[in-house]
């Protein structure tokens, strides 16, 4: 059949059902295209597909009809079975769990509404068809006749597909479970139909530009891509819409997720596609993921695998001090995956520039027309080549990725291992935070940096292949190029060196602040007491202003290297071009554009170079400080010689020490050197050997097993660290240390968890009912118990922050009795405990529980040393002198001074005493004082079942806080326009948008120039070519140093709004949030802050405006190819939401599950010593090691996640470059716009690493603004009270007089708690000395708390010489009154910042009062006087000499008003009459307020308050007190009887 002239190939303006007879159409490529692309062949094919649906449709009906008969007609036997099992469904179902909401089951409708639609779409067609077929005759009627077939076809097909959908609800309606997913052979159905509408539209498309369209087909084309599109979706989710995932996740969903498909058990192929993530992702999108939901990571990948091979390949201690032995262990343990990402590398190198050599290929097939079958062998070549490097791309990251998870747990598990072993003076000279910043910050930097090492060789391999590509175009022009090149990489080499300095700079500030907040953080209460929150804020915010400084600088360098390395391949162009126009080179649009697409994939290996240089430079940093961490000092194990007790010879030695000579090693005291060399400094101390300062000389002591052995003497004296050589704390300079069994430690300082108080007494033992309320009793916690709400499931908060100073000391006992171990080291455990609570411990417990036991226990109180078995007096670090208590008493000395001072404390309650008969008296003690307390508690429980409180919690921390969904617009425009408003978001668009307009503009020149249309003129060429360019730098300068500026600006208002938040914030803050939720965010969320976010979001703004811009180039020269653009776009958005809702949630979850590391990690260093001594070492590591896990599953799955969206969207792109190849060779010429082939294919080529990067960036700029999400949740915390308040601010020497009355005062913590305080009214006159006792828990320190006001009063009045306190500003009340707190707290810093913090006090005032608290001798004997060091938590003083400081404190200040929490309670009785001393002589007019243990110490008040279950029992004199049976009376007798009794 003859064909009219046309500009359409024939088989596209046929309409013939067979092929031409011509050697054209007779070859195979002709034959194909008749096929595919000819409008009678393309129904045949559609038909085809239609009726093969419905083969297979009926198949699948059948077989299920089969199916279901033969379960009927299955014998008599199996019936029953199966009817009770087919019913059983029906009746265990519950009611709502799967049943879909609304939304999901409309989408089920649509569904079927697409199915139904087409099929009448169809049947409309073809009415109207034959219509047209009965008025028509000869070979139009029989073509019209063949298309009524073909819609007869489809119309059935697409019923049959509506019924099968319909089916699904119909099964669900009838009690079976529903169908979660579509049935294969509809999805692939649909796919078809949908594939067919665009390639129908295609051609359709194309008859119209010609002018030569076949009615009503081609329009009827356009209308059936536009119903098809909804049918793409479907196939492609799958989803029924009948089912929703309950986040629950009951046995179905344990069983469906444990058949799930993960990484261990992948096939080959869905390792290669990703697929394996696949379920992950689908849950993502459906609902909020779980935690639970997110699989393990494979075995070798866990921390567990990772630290036992890093262990195992640490370089050998006996060689030479290794150089870089984290290096060394790395690179041995981890070199197969490193080798396997170097090939993958390669791999990728070897496929990449298929792409740019194929342009000159097209150009000139598109110029001088040729075959079809060359034209579909480029596209073939194209399409696989770009697919290769896709798959290659993704793999290098992906394992790159993997590699460096597994050294991110290595290194967080030997991090935490070490701290576990680390000697004290190692640990003092890193300090908490640099320690945490090795963890959190370290570690990282040097995972992230494993796979940017191969960039460091790939990128020179990438530059020599392409420029020897480009010399088989271009010739010997191209050497200019190296100039260019050589020039960039210098340049970026030196301004990286410089920026390593600023780097190290930034990160040593970076550790300051942190270990500055976390000093804030830990001692938050004694700073609200005192007021100094603003010197801590200042010293804070100035170590801000100098760690952003350095940041800054750090930051313009990187400016100035991004600029460099755009303007590179830019330079190299116009270089290049240059040389070809002088040389005489004859430019075409072939060369220029294969030269330009080249250049441009030269773009990402040379950015990437400097990434990695910078990568490389900050982790050469983070190595060296993990070397000098991981290589320090550990503690000595040979030191104490460990023999296991087998509890045969009761006469045989428990622990001995013969000849001991121990020293404290004093490194990171020297903390007082400031300036410009502080880093090195801190490298040189941290790197240098132990310096050691003996402190205990001379140590000759045994105990014998089943000894109570007393250590006695003045503060200072040594004590302490005898406890601490026996353990093998100290470094032991000569002698032996022997001892025999398990130890417990129990330490002066309270080390309690963060859990509940039975997880604490029971530290992963065992359950042993009678055991644990044994100990419960002998460590006198049950009215504790019964007193809290949720008995010992109560949860305690941070460091014991929810529990009184006795209340922690004692469940640290209960821990170490619950033990059962044979040796037990008591540090002052009666110290923080009242007398009577004292005694009954000394009684039920130490000779009870623990009777038979191997005790060593140091103490202040001289009454229980008649009732021990031997004593040890204590002076200048040796031991003066042992024995018994009389023999001691006998030989004077040391001891006799201890027991006189004792007795002098003692002889007024003796006196006290002799004024009724005891025997009369006793009873009523004993009888008095349970019915008092059984009887408040029995009130308390009334209150305690009221409906509110018992929805409280037992949890006092909360969990933490996780924003789920999409991270909203507001964050976006929160941080967008933090520094500069919307100005800054408008001058950031319009300067990306005038930028990227200039790199095409030069691009279009290019193209004009060689288009052959216009005579070439070589100098006009070069000049516009080179204006644009320089135009086009000077924009990239202007902008990226504009979204520096912004980016810093925004961090630092940041900052600054959630420091002032958090250090407004009120006590009860600090109380339910632990530090580490706090740290995280002032560590990584800030640096990502910081660093990453101030980059990303100009990255963002530039990518999508390129990708749009490279979209319209490449489609320019083939306009047809929009089509395949839409659907091809719709798919992306698709991926991209489908990505986003999983990757967010799992990196909110990455976040919730890092910061237990972190406070794990903090709670491990504040008490290895305990953790050690118990030899839980193990333990810890392991729970540590779960607490990474956790956390690298996130990871491990965030990230997989990342590659299967960039992948799909890369073969996306790809997809489309291939459609727009393939028109450009198939379309007629009057189609092309052949001058613009060659830029369109160059920008073509780069369009899919484009779209994946532009997409992934801005799913990692999602992912990164949970960063500024969770800062902002601490930017706007409830405040206390204002610090000052103008209008009320009091005059200056007020209070004059001290006068204080507090009526009807009621306090609780927080709202959903019972009262603590319920109702005190006292009145106490100027100048008065008050003592306050109580039963521990009794509402004592509660008192003090609601005067200072940390705690706001419920209901009730405090009144201070006339003054209503509450109207007053925290500030003014605060730095008013004096405060001895209960923990003697000292600041890292010198005396002098210790005892004048805000520094108004000169060097005499200073010295006067160290000389009135009796430190000057202790001080001057320091050679650096004032300036002597005082390391973190004052870990280089006594606690006795830290109480004394912390009075020295108060005297400086001299205020009206004193309060002395248990002030004394850490030092012994001649220290304890000192501190009474100092204190009645410095303050003799002053009204002081103290609460204490000791009866001696409020024997001489001139009132004493007795508190019991937050009310007041008795207020009067001790004289008054003890003449009448009173509670007070009680303590008075039980403390004079408690040595007899005891």
């Amino acid at each position: 059949m003859e064909v009219p002239s046309s500009a359409l190939p024939w088989w596209l303006a046929t309409t013939a059902c067979t092929a031409l007879p011509t050697p054209a159409a007779s070859s195979i490529p002709g034959r194909l295209a008749f096929l595919f692309l000819s409008p009678c062949p393309q129904r045949a094919l559609l038909a085809a597909l239609d009726l093969l649906f419905l083969v297979a449709a009926l198949g699948v009906t059948l077989r299920a009809r089969r199916l279901s008969r033969r379960r009927n007609d299955d014998g008599p036997d199996h019936g029953l079975g199966l009817d009770h099992r087919a019913r059983e469904p029906l009746l265990a179902k519950p009611a709502t769990t799967d049943q879909a909401p609304p939304p999901l089951r409309f989408r089920h409708g649509l569904a079927l509404a697409a199915s139904a639609v087409q099929a009448a779409a169809a049947v409309l067609v073809l009415l109207l068809l034959l219509l047209a077929l009965l008025r028509r005759s000869g070979t139009t009627a029989g073509l019209v006749a063949a298309e009524c077939a073909f819609l007869a076809a489809h119309a059935v097909a697409h019923l049959a597909a509506a019924w099968v959908v319909a089916a699904e609800k119909n099964k669900a309606a009838a009690g079976a479970p529903p169908a979660r997913l579509h049935p294969l052979h509809l999805r692939l159905f649909w796919l078809a139909t949908a594939a067919f509408a665009a390639l129908f539209a295609g051609c359709a498309a194309a008859r119209y530009a010609a002018a030569e369209p076949v009615v009503p087909d081609d329009p009827l084309a356009f209308v059936w891509l536009a119903l098809s599109l909804p049918l793409l979706y479907f196939a492609a989710t799958g989803s029924t819409g009948l089912v929703v995932d309950s986040d629950g996740g009951g046995r179905a969903d344990a069983a469906a997720t444990a058949a799930e498909e993960t990484y261990a058990t992948a096939s080959w192929l869905s390792l290669a596609t990703f697929a394996w993530i696949n379920p992950l992702v689908a849950k993502g999108s459906r609902a909020t993921l779980a935690a639970d939901q997110v699989p393990p990571v494979a075995p070798p990948d866990t921390a567990e695998a990772a630290y036992a091979l890093f262990a195992s390949n640490w370089p050998a201690p006996d060689s030479s001090k290794p150089q870089r032995p984290v290096l060394t262990a790395l690179l041995r343990s981890f070199w197969p995956q490193f080798l396997l990402t170097a090939v993958l590398g390669v791999a990728q190198l070897s496929v990449m520039y298929i792409g740019p050599s194929l342009v000159d290929r097209f150009v000139e097939f598109v110029r001088r027309g040729g075959e079809l079958t060359e034209g579909l062998q480029l596209v073939a070549v194209l399409l696989v080549g770009k697919a290769a490097e896709t798959l290659a791309s993704h793999h290098y990251e992906f394992q790159g990725q993997k590699l460096g998870m597994r050294i991110n747990a290595a290194l967080l598990a030997a991090v935490y291992r070490k701290s576990l072993r680390l000697s004290t003076g190692a640990r003092r000279a890193h300090g908490a935070g640099a320690i945490v910043n090795y963890m959190e910050v370290d570690a990282q930097e040097v995972a992230d940096v494993t796979h940017q090492l191969h960039n460091l060789w790939l990128m020179p391999l990438e530059i020599a292949v392409a420029l020897a590509l480009l010399y088989t175009h271009l010739g010997p022009a191209v050497l200019t190029a190296v100039a260019a090149i050589a020039v960039v990489t210098v340049v970026v080499a030196f301004a990286n060196k410089l920026n390593i300095e600023y780097q190290f700079k930034f990160l040593g500030k970076r550790d300051e602040r942190m270990k500055a907040i976390t000093e804030l953080l830990n001692y938050i209460r004694v700073i609200k007491l005192q007021a100094l929150e603003e010197t801590f804020g200042d010293k804070i915010r100035q170590l801000r202003e100098e760690e952003l400084g350095w940041l800054a600088k750090s930051m313009y360098f990187m400016c100035a290297n991004t600029v460099v390395l755009w303007s590179g391949p830019l330079a190299m162009t116009v270089l290049v071009f240059g040389t070809c126009v002088l040389t005489g080179v004859q430019l075409d649009a072939g060369k220029v554009f294969t030269a330009t697409a080249f250049f441009r994939m030269l773009d990402a290996p040379m950015q990437s170079f400097p990434e990695a240089i910078a990568a490389v430079t900050q982790a050469t940093v983070s190595v060296g400080r993990l070397d000098r961490y991981l290589l320090d000092a550990e503690l000595d194990d040979s030191a104490v010689e460990h023999v296991d007790d087998t509890g045969i010879d009761t006469s045989a030695v428990g622990v001995e020490v013969r000849d001991g000579v121990f020293a404290w090693d004093v490194r990171g005291k020297k903390q007082s050197v400031e300036g410009e060399d502080d880093e090195s400094e801190e490298e040189k101390d941290v790197e240098g050997t132990p310096v050691l300062e003996t402190v205990l000389k001379g140590i000759n002591a045994e105990v014998r097993k089943g000894e109570l052995a007393a250590v006695v003497g003045m503060v200072g004296s040594g004590k302490s660290s005898l406890l601490s050589c026996i353990m093998g704390e100290m470094e032991k300079i000569s002698g032996t240390v022997r001892v025999c069994g398990s130890t417990a430690y129990v330490s002066q300082t309270a080390w309690i968890q963060n859990g509940t108080i039975q997880e604490n007494i029971l530290f992963g033992q065992p359950m042993h009912a009678e055991r644990y309320k044994e100990v419960i009793r002998s460590c006198c916690l049950e009215k504790d118990l019964e007193m809290m709400e949720f008995g010992d499931q109560t949860e305690i908060g941070e460091r014991g922050i929810n529990l009184s100073g006795g209340q922690k000391q004692r469940i640290q006992l209960a821990r170490a009795v619950y033990q059962h171990c044979d040796i037990y080291l008591l540090d002052d455990v009666f110290s923080a405990v009242d007398a009577h609570t004292g005694s009954n411990i000394f009684k039920e417990c130490l000779r009870g529980t623990l009777k038979g036991k191997t005790i060593i226990l140091v103490t202040h109180q001289v009454d229980f040393l008649h009732n021990v078995d031997n004593i040890f007096v204590m002076r200048d670090g040796m031991i003066a002198q042992s024995g018994k208590y009389d023999e001691l008493v006998d030989a004077g000395s040391d001891f006799a001074a201890l027991v006189a001072a004792h007795d002098s404390s003692m002889e007024l309650v003796e006196q006290h005493c002799q004024v009724e008969k005891p025997e009369h008296f006793q009873p009523t003690a004993v009888v008095r004082i349970p019915s008092l307390r059984s009887r408040s508690i029995r009130k308390g429980e009334k209150v305690v079942v009221v409906p509110e409180i018992e929805a409280a919690t037992s949890k006092i921390i909360q969990e933490e806080e996780r924003e789920s969904g999409q991270v909203s617009w507001r964050v976006y425009k929160l941080y967008m326009t933090e520094a500069w408003g919307w100005w800054g978001v408008v001058g950031m668009l319009a300067f990306a948008v005038v930028w990227q307009g200039s790199d095409m503009a030069s691009d279009y020149w290019l193209s004009y120039e060689t288009s052959g249309s216009i005579p070439f003129n070589p100098s006009l060429f070069i000049g516009v070519y080179v204006a644009i360019a320089a135009f086009s730098m000077v924009l990239q300068v202007i902008k990226t140093l504009l979204e520096t500026v912004l980016g810093l600006q925004t961090a630092q208002i940041f900052f600054k709004k959630m420091f002032d938040s958090i250090m407004h914030a009120p006590m009860s803050f600090f109380d339910t949030t632990p530090s580490g939720r706090i740290l995280s965010r002032a560590s990584s969320d800030q640096t990502t802050i910081d660093v990453v976010l101030a980059f990303f979001v100009g990255l963002t703004i530039s990518m999508y405006i390129s990708v749009l811009s490279t979209i319209i180039v490449t489609c320019q020269v083939a306009w047809p190819s929009v089509i395949a653009v839409i659907p091809l776009l719709l798919l992306n958005i698709w991926y991209r939401n489908r990505y986003l809702s999983t990757s967010r949630e799992l990196t909110r979850l990455e976040g919730v599950t890092k910061a237990p590391v972190i406070d794990h990690f903090s709670e491990t260093v504040l008490g290895a010593t305990t953790i050690r001594c118990f030899k839980k070492e193990n333990e810890f590591f392991q729970e540590n090691l779960d607490k990474i896990n956790s956390s690298l599953r996130m990871y491990f799955h965030n990230y997989a996640a990342n590659e299967w969206l960039g992948f799909r969207l890369e073969l996306i792109g790809t997809l489309l470059l291939s459609i727009t190849a393939f028109l450009m060779i198939s379309l007629p010429s009057n189609f092309i716009k052949k001058e613009f082939v060659g830029m369109s294919l160059s920008y073509g080529l780069s369009l899919n690493s484009l779209v994946y990067f532009a997409i992934s960036i801005s799913c990692m700029l999602e992912n990164d603004m949970v960063a500024v999400e969770r800062v902002n949740q601490f930017s706007a915390l409830p405040s206390e009270a204002a610090w000052k308040i103008e209008e009320h601010i009091p005059s200056s020497n007020w209070p004059t007089h001290g006068d204080i009355d507090i009526k009807d005062l009621k306090v609780r913590y927080r709202p959903n708690t019972p009262l603590i305080l319920k109702g005190i009214n006292i009145s106490i006159s100027g100048g008065e000395k008050i003592g306050v006792v109580g039963r521990t828990g009794s509402g004592k320190s509660t008192l003090i708390q609601a005067l200072f006001r940390l705690v706001e009063p419920a209901e009730g009045k405090m009144i201070i010489d006339g003054i209503d306190i509450c109207t007053l500003g925290l500030h003014d009340l605060r730095s008013r009154l004096g405060i001895i707190p209960q923990e003697p707290v000292l600041f890292e810093g010198t005396i002098r910042s210790n005892i004048d913090p805000i520094g108004q006090y000169s060097d005499a005032e200073i010295w006067q009062a160290l000389e009135r608290c009796q430190l000057k001798d202790v001080v001057v004997s320091k050679p650096e006087k004032l300036d002597a060091p005082v390391a973190d938590s004052g870990e280089n003083w006594s606690v006795g000499q830290r109480q004394l400081l912390c009075l020295g404190r108060v005297i400086l200040k001299l205020t009206q008003i004193l309060f002395m929490d248990e002030a004394t309670a850490s030092v012994d009785s001649q220290t304890d009459g000192t501190i009474q001393k100092i204190t009645r002589r410095e303050f003799s007019s002053c009204t002081i307020i103290s609460i204490a243990h000791r009866i001696p110490t409020v024997m001489d008040c001139d009132r004493v308050l007795v508190l019991d279950a937050g009310l007041v029992k008795e207020f009067d004199s001790p004289s008054r007190l003890i003449e009448q049976p009173s509670l007070f009376g009680a303590m008075v007798q039980e403390y004079a009887n408690r040595s007899s009794n005891l």
